[in-house]
C-alpha cells in the first residue's frame, strides 16, 4: 500500500530533466556552500543528455529548447572560488564526445557557446584544471568538420581574425605535463586534418605561425642537451639510459612534425620546412661542413650527424631531403645547379637573409650564394680527373676522418641519403652508390653518373677505413663492430665490388684476431655458455646485417661515445668476464658473415654444428643422474673425495667433493655423508665445473682455492653457489671456497679430477665447434684465393 504512494523516479526520463534544468536555474551564485549540489545537478544533465542523444530525441529538444549550453556558460560566470571550473569541463567533454548526431554538435557549437567557455577566464594555479580544460579542447576539436569549424573562428572576408580553441590549446603546448602536451597536439591535428583553407592561412601566418618555430626551437634545446650528454663522462651504463630518454623525445617531436607534413597543405609543409632548415639544419650542417664560421655554440659533430640522419628518417619529403643532399655536394654540384638543381638556394637564402649574413646587391642569388660559402669555409679541390684530393673540406674532412665516430656517422648519413625514394636523381648520382640505378631510371649513361659520384671515387678509401677499424688494435666494442660491419656489407652491395687485394687482407687480419680471441674464450670460464650464446647471437648478427639504412636506428651513432669493451685486464669478475665472452663471440660471428658474404655473396643460415646427441661422460656411475641433482638430493658417494670445509657460523665440516661432466654440463658438488646411510650423502652445495680454476694454496699445500661463478646469465641475479637469490646485483664479486684435505697428495689427486672433467666437458664444447671453425679455416683460404 505504502509503495504506490511512493513511486520510484525515472532519472532519465523528460520530466525529470526538466526539472534537473529548473534547479540549475535557480541557482544565483555558485560558492563553496552549494558547490556539491550544483555538480550533481550538471553531471544529472551530462547524463540524461548522452541517454537522449540515442534513446529519445526529446530530450535534445528540450535541451536545446531551454538553452542548456547557455547556463554551462552562465554557471562559469556566477562561479566565485568555489573550483566549479574542472568538474564542468569534465562533464561537457563527455557530453560533447558521446553526441553522435551531426545537429546536435551543431547546436552545441552555434551561438558561440563554445568559444566563451574557451574564453573564460580560468585561474591555472598549478592545481588539476588544466588536464580538464584541455580534454575539452581536444574533445571539441575531435568534432569539428569543414561544416563547423566555421562556428568556432571569427572572420573578416576571407581572413580569419581569431580562432579560440587553436589560440588556447597553443598556450599549453610547451607545459610540464606529457599528457596535456600530447592532447594539443591531437587537437593541431584534428584542425589541420579538416583542411579549410582559410584555417591554413591562419594558422600558417603570424603570430599563430609562432607555434612551429618555437616547436623547432625546443627541439634545437634539446639536441643542445642531447650533446651535452653525449659529451659527459659519467657512468656508462647509466648515460646510455639518459640518451635513450632524449632521443626518445626528440624522435617523437619530429614524428609529430611529419605528421604536420602529411596532411598535403602547402603553406603549412612551406612554414614547418622553412622552420626546420633555418632553426636546425642549416645552423647544424653549416658550421659542421666549414661552409660557415663556427661561434663556439655549435653542437659536437657526431651529435650533429645523428640529428640530421634522425631527421631525415623521421621527417623526410623531398624538400629536405634534398636541400640536406644539395648542402653535402654544393662544393661538387656547380654544373648540376646549372643543369636545374639549386632546391637549396631559395631556403638557404631566406635563411642568410633573416641572420643578415648576406648582403643583397646586382650580383644574381647564385653568386652571392656560392662568395658566401668559399668565403666562410675552407675551398675543397676535388677534380674528377685526380687519384687524390689535395685539400679536403666538407663532407670529406668528415668521411675520410681519422675519427672513427666522424667517418661512421659521416658514411651513415650519405647512405640515409642515397637510398631515399625522394631524392633528385641528380643528386643521387653525385653520391655514387646509387648512380647506376639512376642512370638507367632517367636516361643518363652510367659514365656520366659515376664521374661526378664523391663515394665512388672515394669508396677504396672508405672500404679500407672500415677494414681498418675492424682490424684495429685499439679495443672496439663489439656493438660499434657490428655497425661497422654493416655499413661495409652495405658497401659492397651498393657498389658491386669485392675487395681488392689490399682490403682482402686487411679483412684476413681482422678475421685471423677474432678467431684467435674466439680460441682463447675457449679456455676462459665461460666456454660453457659458447654454444648458447652462438646460437642466439648468431640470429641477431644476420638480421642486423640485413636491416635496411632506412629502418636502421641513427641512435648507433651515438652508442660509441658510450659502449667500452671489455678488455683482457678489466674481465676481473665472471659477470665481465661473461660479457667479455659474449662479445667475443659477437665479433666471431660477424666476421664469418662477412667471410662468407664476401667469399659468396650471402650469409649463412645458421652455424655449422656437431649434433651433441652422444657426449663423452665421465665414466663415473649415473653421471646423468649427478648432473640432474638440486640441493638437498641425496647421491652416492662412492668416488667422492673426502675433504673438509670451514663456515664461519658452522664451524668446520667433514664433506665429500663430486665433479661430474657429462657433454657440454658439468657440475661439482658438495655433499655431506647422509645420518643413517654410510655410503649416501646429501648435497648441500653446488658449483658450475667452468671457471673453478683450481689451485692450491702456496702456504698450505693441503688448501684447495676454488672460484665460484656468483652471476648466472639464466636468472639473473642469481647466486648458484649457495642456492638462494642473490640482493646483490650482477657486479658482485665471485664466490671462493677453500677445501682442506688430508694430505698433499690427496689435495692434488682433488685438483686433478675436478680438471679432468672441466677439460672432458671443454673437449664436447671444442667437437660441437669442430665442423665451424674447419669450415671457417676453409672460407679463410677461399678468401686469401681471391
Amino acid at each position: 500500500m505504502w509503495r504506490s504512494l511512493w513511486r520510484s523516479i525515472d532519472r532519465f526520463s523528460l520530466q525529470h530533466f526538466k526539472y534537473v534544468i529548473n534547479e540549475l536555474r535557480g541557482i544565483r551564485v555558485v560558492d563553496k556552500h552549494n558547490r556539491e549540489l550544483v555538480v550533481d545537478l550538471l553531471q544529472s544533465i551530462v547524463e540524461i543528455v548522452t541517454y537522449g542523444n540515442r534513446q529519445d530525441p526529446l530530450i535534445f529538444e528540450c535541451f536545446m529548447e531551454y538553452q542548456v549550453m547557455a547556463e554551462f556558460v552562465r554557471v562559469l560566470k556566477i562561479s566565485k572560488n568555489s573550483r566549479i571550473e574542472a568538474p564542468l569541463l569534465q562533464y561537457l567533454s563527455i557530453m560533447i564526445q558521446n553526441m553522435d548526431s551531426e545537429h546536435a554538435m551543431y547546436y552545441c557549437l552555434s551561438n558561440d557557446y563554445i568559444n566563451s567557455i574557451i574564453g573564460h577566464q580560468y585561474k591555472f594555479d598549478g592545481g588539476d584544471l588544466a588536464p580538464y580544460y584541455i580534454s575539452f579542447l581536444r574533445a571539441v576539436s575531435s568534432k569539428i568538420n569543414r561544416d563547423t569549424l566555421c562556428l568556432l573562428v571569427k572572420v573578416h572576408g576571407d581572413v580569419v581574425l581569431s580562432f579560440p580553441l587553436y589560440s588556447e590549446a597553443l598556450k599549453f603546448a610547451q607545459h610540464g605535463e606529457k599528457m596535456i602536451q600530447t592532447a594539443v597536439r591531437a587537437l593541431t591535428l584534428n584542425i589541420y586534418n579538416v583542411s579549410d583553407d582559410m584555417v591554413f592561412q591562419f594558422v600558417s601566418s603570424p603570430p599563430a605561425s609562432k607555434y612551429f618555430s618555437d616547436l623547432v626551437h625546443s627541439i634545437k634545446e634539446q639536441c643542445v642537451r642531447l650533446d651535452g650528454l653525449v659529451l659527459t663522462t659519467e657512468d656508462a651504463n647509466q648515460r646510455r639510459k639518459i640518451l635513450l630518454l632524449e632521443t626518445d623525445k626528440i624522435a617523437d617531436d619530429l614524428y609529430y612534425l611529419k605528421d604536420i607534413l602529411s596532411v598535403g597543405e602547402t603553406c603549412l609543409n612551406e612554414v614547418v620546412t622553412q622552420n626546420l632548415l633555418n632553426i636546425l639544419v642549416f645552423p647544424i650542417l653549416l658550421p659542421l661542413l666549414q661552409f660557415q664560421q663556427n661561434d663556439g655554440s655549435n653542437i659536437s659533430p657526431t651529435t650533429s650527424l645523428y640529428i640530421i640522419s634522425l631527421l631525415l628518417q623521421v621527417v623526410g619529403g623531398k624538400d629536405i631531403i634534398n636541400c640536406v643532399a644539395e648542402i653535402i655536394l654544393y662544393p661538387y654540384m656547380e654544373n648540376l645547379r646549372d643543369a636545374g638543381g639549386g632546391r637549396v638556394e631559395k631556403f638557404l637564402l631566406n635563411h642568410l637573409n633573416s641572420e643578415g649574413k648576406l648582403c643583397s646587391g646586382t650580383e644574381s642569388d647564385s653568386n652571392l650564394l656560392s662568395k658566401h660559402m668559399s668565403s666562410n669555409g675552407h675551398s675543397v679541390n676535388c677534380s674528377t680527373d685526380d687519384n687524390v684530393c689535395p685539400e679536403r673540406g666538407g663532407i670529406l674532412a668528415l668521411i675520410l676522418s681519422e675519427n672513427h665516430m666522424l667517418f661512421l656517422a659521416s658514411l651513415f648519413l650519405l647512405l640515409t641519403l642515397s637510398e631515399s625514394k625522394d631524392i633528385d636523381y641528380l643528386l643521387a648520382s653525385m653520391l655514387g652508390v646509387t648512380a647506376m640505378q639512376h642512370g638507367m631510371d632517367h636516361d643518363i649513361s652510367t659514365s656520366q653518373a659515376v664521374d661526378g659520384s664523391i663515394l665512388a671515387k672515394f669508396m677504396p678509401q672508405i672500404l679500407n677505413a672500415l677494414l681498418k677499424g675492424l682490424a684495429s688494435q685499439l679495443p672496439i666494442a663489439a656493438v660499434v663492430q657490428w655497425h661497422m660491419g654493416w655499413l661495409l656489407q652495405k658497401l659492397l652491395v651498393l657498389q658491386g665490388k669485392m675487395l681488392d687485394d689490399y682490403n682482402l687482407l686487411t679483412f684476413n687480419t681482422s678475421y685471423q684476431q677474432s678467431y684467435e680471441h674466439f680460441q682463447k674464450e675457449l679456455d676462459g670460464c665461460w666456454f660453457d655458455y659458447i654454444l648458447d650464446t652462438l646460437r642466439t647471437e648468431w640470429t641477431n648478427c644476420r638480421t642486423a646485417l640485413e636491416k635496411p639504412s632506412t629502418s636502421k636506428d641513427p641512435f648507433f651513432l651515438l652508442e660509441f661515445a658510450v659502449c667500452s669493451p671489455i678488455t683482457e685486464g678489466s674481465a676481473s669478475s665472471s659477470y665481465l668476464s661473461w660479457q667479455k665472452m659474449v662479445d667475443v663471440v659477437k665479433v666471431f660471428i660477424l666476421h664469418l658473415q662477412l667471410m662468407a658474404f664476401i667469399t659468396n655473396g650471402e650469409f649463412l643460415e645458421s652455424p655449422l654444428l656437431a649434433p651433441l646427441s652422444s657426449p663423452v661422460d665421465s665414466g663415473k656411475p649415473n653421471t646423468s643422474d649427478l648432473l640432474s641433482v638440486s640441493f638437498g638430493s641425496e647421491i652416492s658417494l662412492g668416488s667422492s673425495i673426502p675433504c673438509r670445509i670451514a663456515f664461519s657460523n658452522a664451524g668446520i665440516r667433514d664433506i665429500y667433493l663430486l665433479p661430474a661432466a657429462r657433454g657440454v654440463s658439468g657440475k661439482l658438488l658438495l655433499a655431506e655423508k647422509h645420518p643413517f646411510r654410510s655410503q649416501r650423502g646429501v648435497v648441500f652445495a653446488i658449483a658450475p665445473l667452468a671457471g673453478l680454476n683450481p689451485k692450491i694454496d702456496a702456504d698450505h699445500p693441503t688448501w684447495l682455492h676454488l672460484r665460484i661463478r656468483e652471476f648466472d646469465p639464466r636468472i639473473p641475479n642469481a647466486s648458484k653457489a649457495n642456492g638462494n637469490k642473490s640482493k646483490t646485483s650482477n657486479h658482485t664479486s665471485d664466490g671462493r671456497w677453500t677445501l682442506g684435505f688430508s694430505s698433499i697428495e690427496a689435495c692434488e689427486a682433488a685438483r686433478v679430477a675436478i680438471l679432468e672433467e672441466i677439460n672432458k666437458q671443454r673437449s664436447s664444447v671444442r667437437s660441437a665447434l669442430a665442423p665451424l671453425l674447419e669450415h671457417s679455416d676453409e672460407g679463410a683460404s677461399k678468401a686469401d684465393d681471391l
